[in-house]
């Protein structure tokens, strides 16, 4: 008897649901009267949950739910935490959950149904970049990256649906197995102008996301070691030019070697991060009697030292083990696709959420210097809400694609037997 067998993903969507309404009755009881507002945000959470899940699976039954399962518990540890600390950002969070579960509906339509990818490289090349530099010459600058565009109440920012459309434009480019060398030139001045302006924009984060993307798919799509160790140097030696040319880049590092020697002044975010997680130890101090406010910038590229703080280091593996299973996932939609052109975006999707990911947990727990970019699927913001779902449609428009054609397979192997 198998006694390790595998959680079917229907229990884990059940084990959700009761994570989420235990979590927000609990913050219900934190104040007096009762907050019947919680129970309405947790109602919506999973109403949103529940509707998802039976939809997709009724019209899409060759999606991968646990991808999906993944991505809805992340999003829903950080709806909690944003609501015990501050329940406006979790309004807003929820809103933009939802419009994200739409935008994903409609990316895993359209990726579905699309053919002609190709007619649209150098469209989507001029897009990208008259994003990027349009950000750059009239964006304006929060947290000291000027990335943002405001758009009445909204602010969104562009660099994170660039980088799906990054992600498109490589594959194309590398789609062909003896990839021309007109297209090689293409594919190094493209991703070289794209990491350039996140740098003068102050976004390191992204640019260190895109570099690395970059190097990923280059590599699964060419093999070629010494190429790719090659933009490995290249990518070293434009992290020493920019360290010598620019001030911010120079300040990042330092904070990050001692951050206690500036613990009044900029290191002050690194330090009271460290000791939020120091203090929840392996169990937490308990939801709702942590201090997150302590720390700046809690609920959004901070909210792993909180969740830390109040639920423990046990919980915060946890999280990092849901994203090891999205990678895992993601990486097998891409080894099972026979389209290359699909393998590579799947791939860089991939990527692009482990990067960003790690990234963001490297700098919190001070194993990097802290870059600045969002925890997906977590972090407060419309745009990396919406980036993330549009990421988890086009993996899962994939991983549909698969199973189709695995099933047609079958049903052709068993009219031959018959």
């Amino acid at each position: 008897m198998n006694i390790l067998k595998r959680p079917s993903a229907i229990s884990l969507l059940y084990v959700i649901i009761l994570f989420e309404l235990s979590a927000f009755v609990l913050i219900g009881f934190m104040v007096q009267p009762f907050d019947y507002m919680a129970l309405v945000v947790g109602g919506v959470m999973v109403f949103l949950l529940l509707v998802q899940y039976i939809m997709l699976t009724r019209f899409f039954p060759n999606l991968d739910r646990y991808i999906l399962i993944t991505a809805n518990v992340l999003a829903a540890i950080g709806v909690i935490m944003q609501y015990r600390v501050n329940p406006d950002l979790a309004y807003k969070q929820l809103i933009w959950l939802a419009v994200g579960m739409a935008l994903m509906v409609c990316v895993l339509i359209f990726v579905t149904k699309f053919k002609v990818w190709k007619k649209f490289l150098y469209p989507l090349i001029i897009l990208s970049a008259v994003l990027l530099v349009s950000s750059l010459i009239f964006g304006k600058t929060i947290n000291g990256a000027k990335n943002w565009f405001r758009i009445g109440i909204f602010s969104l920012q562009p660099s994170e649906f660039v980088k799906i459309i990054f992600v498109l434009v490589l594959a194309l480019l590398l789609e062909d197995p003896k990839t021309q060398f007109k297209k090689f030139i293409i594919m190094c001045f493209y991703s070289a102008f794209c990491i350039a302006i996140l740098v003068l924009q102050k976004d390191l984060g992204a640019a260190l996301l895109y570099a690395g993307t970059f190097l990923v798919m280059y590599f699964v799509a060419s093999g070629n070691v010494l190429v790719s160790l090659g933009f490995v140097g290249v990518g070293a030696g434009g992290a020493v030019v920019a360290y010598n040319l620019f001030d911010h880049v120079r300040a990042r590092v330092e904070i990050w070697q001692d951050p206690w020697a500036q613990y009044n002044g900029k290191g002050y975010q690194i330090v009271q991060g460290l000791i939020a997680m120091a203090s929840g130890g392996l169990f937490g101090v308990g939801l709702g009697l942590g201090t997150p406010k302590a720390v700046p910038v809690y609920y959004s590229d901070y909210i792993f030292a909180i969740v830390c703080e109040e639920f423990g280091i046990l919980i915060g593996i946890a999280i990092m083990c849901f994203y090891l299973v999205f990678i895992i996932r993601g990486s097998l939609i891409a080894v099972n696709s026979e389209n290359k052109f699909y393998a590579l975006v799947a791939f860089g999707c991939t990527t692009l959420i482990t990067l960003q990911s790690f990234i963001i947990l490297g700098g919190v727990i001070k194993l990097i210097p802290l870059t600045g970019v969002t925890m997906p699927f977590m972090s407060y913001g419309g745009s990396s809400m919406m980036a993330s779902m549009i990421l988890m449609g086009v993996l899962e428009a994939i991983a549909i694609q698969n199973g189709n054609r695995r099933l047609a397979k079958l049903a052709e192997v068993e009219s031959h037997v018959n």
